[in-house]
């Protein structure tokens, strides 16, 4: 009887010590996990993570707060908790963006490409009708029209080139729109009267 007395007295013991520990309840806040979160979320900024992983990132930065706060108030298990959720979530959503930029920059070379392929095209198209001898004053609505989705074009792809891929997209995606508008006024002018 003394002997399971001794073993039971030595868990208890172990667990006490594990409680403690795991705890946190040294009176410490946990600022080794609050500073590993910070740097966890500096890393998913600078992987763009704001841009291509907003809501998992905007969760890191929430909890981190969290973490600041349970700190403050002296719930450091609370802290610690928050501080951890902090970090993974913010090591998550350097993931995601990784994957969501990937994702965009095929969607925004397509854009590019179709819009650069449309432009060569309906460039080509004026240019017959130039050589065709048609009257400049018929040819000048067109002729701006092309010059200004060329400036956007451009505009596309230096989005492009700066891995801004959601504005590379839409801008090529509205040069394209406006190439059919030109191509529809040039149908018009080479049309047989």
């Amino acid at each position: 009887m003394f002997r399971p007395r001794r073993e039971l007295l030595g868990t208890l013991l172990i667990l006490g010590a594990l409680a403690v520990s795991a705890g946190g309840c040294g009176g410490e806040p946990p600022e080794k996990e609050m500073q590993q979160a910070q740097g966890a979320i500096d890393a998913a900024r600078a992987a763009a993570a704001p841009e291509y992983a907003k809501e998992e990132f905007d969760a890191a930065v929430k909890a981190l707060e969290r973490a600041h706060q349970a700190a403050t108030d002296r719930d450091y298990r609370q802290a610690l908790n928050d501080a951890l959720d902090a970090r993974d979530r913010a090591q998550t959503s350097v993931r995601m963006a990784a994957d969501n930029m990937a994702t965009a920059r095929v969607e925004a070379d397509r854009a590019v490409a179709a819009a650069t392929a449309s432009y060569d095209v309906v460039r080509k198209r004026l240019a017959d009708l130039d050589a065709a001898k048609t009257p400049p004053r018929n040819l000048a609505g067109p002729r701006k029209a092309i010059e200004e989705t060329g400036l956007q074009l451009q505009e596309a792809r230096t989005a492009f080139d700066q891995k801004h891929y959601a504005v590379a997209t839409s801008t090529a995606n509205a040069v394209s729109k406006a190439i059919i508008s030109a191509s529809t006024a040039i149908d018009e002018l080479a049309a047989p009267p």
